[in-house]
């Protein structure tokens, strides 16, 4: 019996039957492509119970651990926070084993990303350079299914993880660790290309093609249709990780993290640090967004494979400006982020501390192993899966290992890491950028601009795949989604740094955890796969185009 007395029930006791009714609602209006999932569907009650069950436990945890003070942002904001900081503590567990603490989901995604790394035989470094001709079209062809072209595909996946976490993500990383963080941030990104490859490879191979030639895709796709082809046993467990996904992933529509850190960029330049301003901010932001995911992956495509070369042109030659004035101290610079990831500078816990904390933002930069970025990889033009796994796993090489490098030499060179937790995120990398040039933090606002508002409409359209998925892709629904998607955007900017980096990490690791697990058990077929797929490329079966 539950006691409806207890003011932190009440909200998930509404929250179920208002689910209920709204999954009525859209069952109704389900198109014929979902008819066949219609069977999970209907049932709202599992849904809507799972959801609340999971509500419930937060606002429990949070009430049992949090004090009753409520600061001088609101109530409102003061309920949102207790709930990001519970939800925190669950995600991010320590356990301890001998001497050792560690979280226990930083293992689970590290372990896949080493594990794939060797089971495919560095499929991250030898097929680099494969992936770079496929990108410049040698292998393309016209009359290959899909939306996009293989580097719309790319771009559109490059502009949701070349992002914030590339610039505010390293310098949170590097006040919280110090500059060793960085060091396991690039090793990370280097092994999480071969979790891209696997997870983009399956996201082809098991896409829809509706009848009006638009592609469905991503881990509620290869999940359940992946594991139904290992046989009748395995149907129910494809499912149950596909849907358990796709909840979990459902919260991903809150791109609070860029918002807020773009913000914060404009804030240092202009000095615009009222409420009303950081509300004006959310809502043009929300508005930009309209404009954009209204068109759909076309449209979003469009626009990426634009803002994607410029904003990385523009930030990577700013940072370039900075490096070579500062070309003496780079040595130097290396070192000091070598000897402090391994604890030199105790900060974080030592050595562990500081790895967990570089995992925990490497994550958030490269995206692998969440699964999203095989929602945009899966609209690509080709016949060929792996082909485009090998495009994909260029991402981490690029947003990690080469822009984050950057940005971390630029903070380093400059003494800006030295200040320590006192200036966190984008503010430190402005002002890292301001010590050498008083107008670069000018640049840094417009490319943070950038960089957020093309994160924003990739996961846009990365939260539309999901929302169609659990509630149906008929225009009504998908009507519905754009509105909740662009209005959540609006508050971004309210919450600080801290808040809004606890809440998206929760976020993230949780949808990876089935994820992951699907790719364990679908590993072998991958790896059969491969071996076809440069047979095939040897014996030219697949013919090179000059």
């Amino acid at each position: 019996m539950i006691d409806q007395k207890h003011t932190t029930v009440q909200y998930p006791l509404c929250t179920f039957h208002r689910l209920r009714l709204v999954t009525r609602r859209f069952n109704a209006n389900l198109t014929p492509n979902h008819k066949s999932i219609r069977g999970i569907i209907v049932k709202p009650s599992l849904l809507a119970a799972s959801l609340s069950a999971a509500l419930i436990t937060v606002s429990t945890s949070a009430s049992a651990a949090v004090s009753s003070a409520v600061d001088e942002r609101g109530a409102f904001v003061g309920f949102l926070v207790n709930i990001i900081e519970a939800l925190d503590r669950f995600v991010f567990k320590s356990i301890t084993v001998g001497d050792i603490t560690f979280q226990w989901i930083v293992v689970w995604m590290m372990l896949p990303m080493i594990f794939l790394t060797f089971y495919f035989k560095f499929i991250n470094l030898h097929s680099f350079k494969r992936a770079w001709d496929v990108l410049r079209g040698h292998y393309h062809d016209p009359k290959a299914p899909g939306e996009v072209s293989q580097f719309q595909a790319l771009t559109t996946a490059l502009s949701g993880t070349v992002g914030l976490g590339n610039i505010a993500g390293v310098a949170v990383a590097i006040s919280l660790g110090g500059p060793g963080a960085t060091f396991w941030m690039i090793l990370i990104g280097l092994f999480a290309m071969s979790l891209k490859f696997a997870e983009c490879t399956l996201g082809v191979k098991y896409r829809t093609i509706n009848a009006d030639g638009t592609v469905s895709g991503g881990p509620m796709y290869y999940l359940e249709q992946g594991l139904k082809n290992r046989g009748a046993g395995w149907a129910k467990t494809g499912k149950i990780l596909a849907w358990s996904y796709a909840i979990l992933a459902f919260p991903s529509l809150l791109q609070i993290a860029q918002v807020n850190q773009s913000y914060e960029a404009i804030e240092a330049v202009t000095g615009l640090s009222s409420d009303v301003y950081k509300w004006g901010f959310g809502v043009l932001i929300a508005a930009l967004t309209a404009v954009v995911i209204i068109g759909g992956i076309k449209s979003i495509a469009s626009v990426t494979s634009k803002l994607v070369p410029l904003m990385v042109i523009i930030y990577v030659g700013a940072a370039l400006i900075i490096i070579l004035g500062h070309i003496t101290d780079i040595p130097a610079a290396f070192v000091t982020i070598y000897e402090s990831a391994w604890g030199v500078e105790q900060v974080g816990g030592g050595f562990v501390g500081v790895l967990i904390i570089g995992m925990k933002r490497a994550v958030y930069s490269t995206e692998a192993g969440l699964g999203s970025a095989t929602m945009a990889h899966a609209a690509a033009k080709t016949k060929e899966p792996v082909s485009e796994g090998m495009v994909a796993l260029m991402e981490p090489f690029i947003d990690t290992v080469i822009v984050c490098t950057m940005t971390a030499l630029v903070i380093v060179v400059t003494g800006s890491y030295e200040i320590g937790q006192s200036v966190q995120g984008i503010s430190m990398t402005s002002q890292a950028f301001g010590s050498v040039i008083s107008w670069f933090p000018i640049i840094l606002a417009f490319a943070a601009f950038l960089f957020a508002f093309s994160t924003i409409i990739s996961w846009g359209y990365y939260s539309s795949k999901i929302w169609g998925f659990l509630w149906g892709d008929s225009d009504r629904s998908m009507m519905i989604f754009k509105i909740v998607f662009c209005v959540a955007l609006i508050p971004g900017a309210i919450l600080s740094v801290t808040e809004v980096y606890m809440l998206m990490d929760a976020m993230f690791f949780l949808m990876a955890v089935p994820n992951i697990i699907g790719i364990y058990l679908m590993a072998p077929e991958l790896k059969a796969d491969i071996a076809d797929y440069l047979a095939r490329l040897k014996s030219g079966a697949i013919v090179r185009l000059n």
